[in-house]
């Protein structure tokens, strides 16, 4: 959510800058803005919507200078509008800060500092904090010692990025629960961004500043300390995804293009990690961590939206064969019902961003209680994955639709690897764990040939673009997929949809069912599948109109079905990574005939980074 990108250099910052919020469009916003320190006074260009309100009033003002900060922003205190639209000034107009996160004890700062005669004019809660960086500030001090101070007195999570024409040609910025880095140019040139897409047209260095960090940014390099005062060495990352991996590539929408990046995707989590003489996955990221792995008794998955589908498909795969039990816990809701956890609990946190605040507080409070913690995540260098004891990166490269697709099926593939790891080292035999790895090996070609699909998929849409509810209904590994699907038709098409363990639609959902319901029905061929042709007679009898997912011809459905799409076979565990591609085509192709944003859903940010 939000996005904040700076500049200080030689060049003109403007256009560093708006391409670095171009580029962070994904993460979701409802208004921009601009602060630039244009000799010794600085100027502020925001609008409420899209970055090209902003870009044409800068067209129009002409602000110039070096060194600035831009921002966009997913509203939480205040309307979407250009008033509350960052950056925020201090009264006298000389300090500019932009913020992501949340400022809980804004109120009583903001009360504090009404009694020394600061006027607010936002709704906001960042305001609070560059008001009180004003109120602290005495003459000849550094910037970077008031912001210090300033945090020092606020409660909540944050990134922030200040300028101030007080001490010029500085960037200060400061991160505690919300993802900032800083990203190391050349010939005179630092950049700060919310993540690294923001600054990698300039340079491929980045330090990612941990909770509790502030860095000060100037021409002649960076400095990074901790909030009490003393200085601190980050180290310096390599970015290794380029800029053709966040450009559309020919395609009309990000989200289509991550849909058919899923066999190199899908073969990048692979690469390097199966042993198939052995039948047997090798993972680098906790190998060295065999003993901790070696006591688990239980392992409890936390997540939350597509990630928590995914850890429900890998919470079976875990129980069913390395025969460990599962829990698979939302999050937002882990950290708040006390929940039992014992020694020999291992704490699995699923995150594409890796910066997901409910996860980060999730792990925070299995930490706390002395627990082992893992992680799966896509981007490196995030902050769940140098929290976690070990993990395993995805490296399916940047997913920038916020509909997660690519990032879905990873996933997956990642938990099916881990599975097969764990399974290995307890009783699952070598003829077990080669026949897993055969099928892992075909998987990339296998999702090619449901690709092939994608035309009679996209008529299929043309059918039921107009429906206003959809129930998707599975069992077994199917059910995940179930709600999967149906936050995908939700989050892109705005279509309300349900989805549901089929055996349960006759406790309650069936009521909804007629002649205008489409029902998505997962039904490959598995252990499961014969109850699954009896919850399809079912919807059958109440005149439902049946989109049938299945794995071979399914003569058992014919004629009973209005639709029926076939995906190849592949093992029950596998198969959810082959049947939710379909449903991911569906989603998109609905919402493009309704005229909908796919890439950027209304309401909706790619890294949620506040509670």
């Amino acid at each position: 959510m939000c996005g904040i990108v700076g500049y200080v250099g030689p060049r003109e910052a403007t256009p560093i800058l708006l391409a670095g919020l171009k580029r962070l469009e994904y993460r979701g916003y409802d208004s921009a803005g601009v602060a630039l320190l244009n000799g010794e006074d600085v100027q502020v260009v925001k609008k409420p919507g899209k970055i090209r309100a902003l870009e044409a009033a800068l067209q129009v003002s002409s602000p110039h200078g070096t060194c600035g900060i831009a921002h966009t922003r997913w509203a939480t205190h205040g309307a979407p509008n250009e008033t509350n639209a960052h950056p925020h000034m201090s009264n006298d107009g000389d300090i500019a800060i932009v913020h992501n996160g949340i400022i809980e004890n804004a109120d009583s700062i903001k009360k504090q500092l009404v009694a020394e005669g600061y006027t607010f004019s936002t709704e906001t809660d960042t305001e609070a904090v560059v008001h009180l960086i004003d109120y602290l500030w005495e003459d000849g001090e550094p910037m970077e010692n008031v912001v210090a101070a300033a945090l020092r007195q606020v409660d909540g999570a944050y990134g922030i990025a200040v300028i101030s024409a007080r001490d010029p040609n500085k960037i200060v910025v400061a991160r505690n629960g919300s993802p900032l880095l800083v990203g190391v140019g050349k010939n005179g040139e630092m950049l700060a961004g919310s993540d690294a897409a923001a600054v990698i047209e300039a340079t491929r260095d980045v330090v990612y500043l941990d909770d509790g960090d502030y860095a000060v940014l100037t021409p002649d390099g960076y400095r990074t300390y901790h909030l009490e005062g003393q200085e601190v060495d980050r180290g310096v990352h390599q970015v290794t995804w380029d800029l053709d991996s966040i450009e559309k590539g020919g395609y009309e929408h990000f989200m289509l293009k991550e849909i058919f990046e899923q066999p190199s995707s899908i073969s990048d989590v692979m690469r390097g990690r199966l042993l198939p003489e052995e039948g047997d996955a090798r993972l680098g990221g906790i190998v060295e961590h065999q003993f901790d792995l070696g006591r688990v008794q239980r392992v409890v998955i936390t997540a939350c939206g597509t990630s928590w589908h995914a850890g429900l498909v890998g919470g079976y795969m875990i129980e069913e064969l390395a025969k460990i039990p599962v829990s698979v816990e939302y999050a937002s809701e882990f950290r708040y019902r006390n929940p039992v956890l014992e020694d020999g609990t291992l704490t699995l946190a699923i995150s594409q961003s890796g910066e997901t605040a409910d996860t980060l507080a999730a792990l925070k409070e299995a930490e706390r209680r002395g627990l082992t913690t893992m992680g799966i995540v896509n981007a490196v260098g995030s902050t769940i994955a140098r929290q976690t004891d070990f993990g395993l990166y995805l490296h399916a490269g940047a997913e920038i639709g916020v509909a997660s697709t690519k990032a879905f099926t990873s996933q997956l593939i990642a938990l099916s690897l881990f599975t097969l790891f764990m399974a290995r080292r307890r009783d699952m035999s070598a003829t077990h764990g080669h026949e897993i790895v055969q099928h892992l090996q075909v998987l990339p070609d296998q999702i090619e040939e449901v690709l092939k699909l994608n035309d009679e998929i996209e008529e299929l849409a043309r059918f039921y673009k107009d429906a206003q509810n959809f129930l998707y209904l599975g069992r077994g590994y199917q059910f995940p997929v179930a709600l999967e699907g149906a936050l995908k038709l939700k989050e892109v098409s705005y279509i309300h949809a349900e989805g549901y363990p089929a055996a349960e639609m006759k406790h309650g959902p069936i009521a909804l069912i007629d002649e205008d319901m489409p029902v998505v029905v997962l039904a490959p061929r598995d252990p499961i599948y014969p109850k699954v042709v009896s919850n399809i007679e079912e919807v059958k009898a109440r005149a439902g109109r049946i989109i049938a997912i299945v794995s071979d011809d399914a003569p058992e459905l014919q004629g009973k079905v209005d639709h029926m799409i076939k995906v190849p076979h592949t093992l029950p565990h596998l198969l959810p990574v082959l049947t939710t591609i379909p449903l991911q085509l569906l989603a998109y192709h609905i919402a493009v005939m309704r005229g909908a944003d796919v890439d950027q859903p209304r309401n909706l940010a790619k890294s949620v980074t506040v509670e």
